[in-house]
């Protein structure tokens, strides 16, 4: 018995019913949510292996519930929905889903391509290089970076120069130094970019923003 947690969410009680019996008999333990902002308040207190989502749900449907999921969290997400037109298993994956399963659908389908999903993102998990800059971890190939633990959300520009900056750990980088390592040599934009971004990346990092230190008439530098 493996005891993974499922989150099924899904605004039909008889749904979530007769999918946990269907997961319970396989050994998952279960918990349920009728609507998408249950399915947030449950993530900040309860961990989770998977989550079933079905799409149709009052107050916040699951596409804008799943966009929402991937802003603090990679939880692996499964659609469980009647549909199944090809646009929304699309858009689905493309917001972050990993797997769509229309209804109606059989158990056994259902449990294995739960099983798949948790095969796969487990794997990768277990393939993530991380490596750590103090209170930040970050994973490069997966593009990923956690704060004291907690994953945070970064546009493209910001996790590159993070990235830059911890790769730099007590270098002092000028403004043009980061713009080009950063933006490129290419790059026609002025110096006042780095700042800018700068100033985003340290509101993101929050009581840990004095990390990246001001050195003035110069740049910047990233001191642990």
């Amino acid at each position: 018995m493996n005891q993974l947690p499922i989150l099924i969410a899904d605004d039909e009680a008889e749904m979530r019913e007769l999918i946990a019996l269907y997961l319970q008999r396989e050994g998952y333990a279960v918990v349920e949510a009728s609507n998408g902002f249950e399915v947030l308040q449950l993530l900040k207190n309860h961990e989770v292996a998977l989550i079933l989502l079905d799409i149709m749900m009052p107050q916040l449907d699951g596409m804008s519930t799943c966009v929402k999921i991937r802003e603090v969290s990679n939880v692996p997400v499964i659609f469980v929905t009647a549909r199944g037109d090809e646009w929304d298993t699309i858009h689905g994956l493309r917001i972050g889903a990993d797997d769509y399963i229309s209804k109606p659908f059989s158990p056994h389908e259902l449990v294995a391509r739960i099983e798949a999903v948790l095969r796969r993102t487990q794997k990768i998990e277990h393939e993530e290089e991380t490596t750590n800059y103090g209170p930040i971890s970050i994973d490069e190939k997966g593009r990923l970076v956690k704060l004291n633990g907690q994953l945070i959300t970064l546009t493209l520009k910001e996790f590159d120069l993070l990235l830059t900056f911890c790769q730099h750990e007590g270098q002092v980088l000028s403004r043009e130094q980061l713009l080009n390592k950063v933006w490129g040599y290419d790059y026609y934009g002025t110096v006042r970019t780095v700042d800018t971004h700068v100033k985003t990346l340290r509101l993101k990092l929050g009581k840990e923003a004095s990390l990246i230190q001001t050195v003035w008439g110069i740049g910047y530098k990233f001191e642990v």
